[in-house]
């Protein structure tokens, strides 16, 4: 065992850790109460609840408001509202540093943490020698309307030990089930603005202290919600949706390589993002070419990014209207709401 985990573990105190709850709220007046509810019935102590609205325009902060009004039991609350939306990672790094807790618990305003969520997680945490810096759950998949479904099973994070395990396979994440130690937090700093935080934390860890997968459901997970959007039904709306993928992208790429520098591994990681890097290059100039002569330039010239990748997306953004029937198809056949997507390999 290395020194720096040595010393960790030599510091192990018999008395519970206080701990935190960042629960990050968007556009949910219609459900909050719910996720504020679950935070407020844990049976674990001390804990306290940092509870914020990223400037939502639909009356979120008022519902928060009132699911607090009256509350006297043991945990310590704490609300915020930020004046300006700056997204999931941003929003979470903010709460990390306005909490005292020595693990940090995500929470989304949608989504519902069972009661014995944080009991559970210390336990585990305790086991472990308070070392590792993410500790991940199941899941209970719930519809928007709270019906239970089944269990969601994330990868399993112990084979994940080093900069070689994250490079073979990107693990499949929920950062909705995370909890991290705050000397992640210490160590690496705050996330961008207008990124996840799954993937940026996930790979903190396994680079720090490491991680523990608990083999049970602690939250329930609400599809529907503001990351589960509708499947575009025009090729202008797919472009639209494109674009915005590809900023977050180009930001989480840019996270990912300061983090790795931290951590001592820039140049493996640098690798093993280099096709990821070239496709959204090429996305981002593609769409960016002042007319077709400059997007044909890119199609025939060189780059990274693999031909047919390229000549899908030049399409999309020289004549999309040749999409246009395929479109109209995929909305007659299938016109539910697409599924979460995945994170990008």
């Amino acid at each position: 065992m290395d020194t720096k985990r040595s010393d960790v573990q030599a510091s192990v105190r018999s008395d519970p850790p206080l701990v935190s709850i960042l629960l990050i709220a968007y556009n949910q007046h219609k459900v909050v109460a719910q996720a504020i509810a679950g935070a407020l019935a844990q049976t674990y102590s001390p804990l306290e609840i940092l509870i914020s609205d990223d400037a939502s325009g639909d009356g979120t902060f008022e519902a928060i408001k009132a699911a607090v009004a009256g509350y006297a039991g043991p945990h310590r609350i704490v609300l915020n509202r930020n004046e300006d939306n700056v997204g999931i990672g941003a929003h979470l790094s903010r709460l990390a540093a306005m909490s005292k807790g020595e693990l940090l618990f995500v929470a989304a305003g949608d989504d519902i943490s069972l009661p014995q969520r944080c009991a559970v997680v210390v336990e585990a945490w305790e086991r472990a020698g308070r070392i590792p810096d993410l500790i991940s759950s199941e899941l209970i998949d719930m519809d928007y309307e709270g019906r239970d479904g089944d269990i969601i099973r994330p990868d399993d994070l112990a084979g994940y030990r080093g900069i070689a395990d994250w490079v073979r396979k990107t693990p499949n994440l929920v950062g909705a089930s995370h909890t991290w130690s705050r000397r992640l937090f210490e160590r690496f700093g705050p996330i961008r603005p207008h990124i996840h935080e799954d993937l940026v934390m996930t790979f903190r860890a396994v680079m720090s202290g490491g991680t523990i997968s608990l083999h049970e459901p602690l939250v329930r997970y609400r599809r529907g919600g503001l990351t589960r959007g509708r499947r575009p039904g025009t090729p202008q709306a797919f472009i639209a949706q494109v674009l915005r993928s590809n900023r977050t992208s180009m930001v989480e790429i840019a996270q990912l390589l300061d983090d790795a520098a931290v951590a001592g591994v820039a140049a493996e990681m640098k690798q093993a993002l280099a096709r990821r890097q070239a496709r959204e290059f090429y996305l981002r100039d593609a769409f960016a070419a002042p007319g077709l002569g400059a997007r044909l330039r890119l199609l025939f010239g060189p780059g990274d990014a693999d031909p047919a990748f390229r000549l899908r997306y030049f399409l999309y953004a020289a004549c999309p209207w040749v999409y246009a029937p395929i479109f109209f198809v995929k909305g007659l056949v299938r016109p539910e709401v697409a599924p979460e997507p995945s994170k990008p390999s």
